[in-house]
């Protein structure tokens, strides 16, 4: 293929877009692998503290029944419990904080992921209109001026071409033929 072909020039310009939509997937797929990641790092930090809030409230259960068994230590069992109590719903605070940052992520992503379509979408559409321009501005123009170009060269030719030589005899060989 000759770089001076415009056929060569739209196929460099097909793997320039190409090589873009390449790009372009590769980013989506990082993206969404981060989103996993953070995804799953956040459920396996809930189930680490759910069991840890369902000990700490069965430790808050067991100190009021210490409580009961023990009447001189209740003072005491009782700010523990309390102090506990306190740890629990602060820890469940925490959890739910956890729980609308993880929501509020995926909301993002979703609506990242959703603009990243529309960039797409929007990069084939503008990728079509331009290779119909240059199908129409400059492919056609350039394939009528080959032609025109072909045509004119021909002319040229046949007007600077040597005249044809005057037969003045006629060959023998040539007799045999004609008659």
């Amino acid at each position: 293929m000759n770089a001076n072909e415009p056929q060569f020039w739209m196929m460099i310009a097909l793997l320039v877009i190409a090589v873009a939509f390449v790009i372009m997937g590769a980013v989506l797929i990082g993206i969404g692998l981060t989103v996993r990641k953070v995804t799953r790092s956040v459920k396996r930090l809930e189930e680490r503290l759910v069991p840890l809030i369902d000990k700490m409230n069965g430790i808050s259960i067991q100190g009021r029944e210490m409580a009961i068994h023990f009447n001189e230590v209740t003072q005491n069992l009782s700010t523990a419990t309390r102090y506990l109590a306190e740890s629990t719903e602060l820890i469940k605070d925490e959890v739910g904080e956890l729980r609308q940052i993880v929501s509020s992520t995926a909301l993002v992503a979703r609506d990242k992921v959703e603009l990243v379509s529309q960039t797409i979408d929007r990069t084939q559409l503008q990728v079509t209109n331009t290779t119909d321009f240059v199908q129409a501005k400059i492919v056609e123009p350039a394939r009528e001026i080959a032609a025109v170009m072909a045509g004119v060269k021909k002319g040229l030719e046949v007007l600077f071409a040597p005249s044809p030589k005057q037969i003045d005899r006629v060959y023998v060989e040539e007799e045999m033929f004609i008659g």
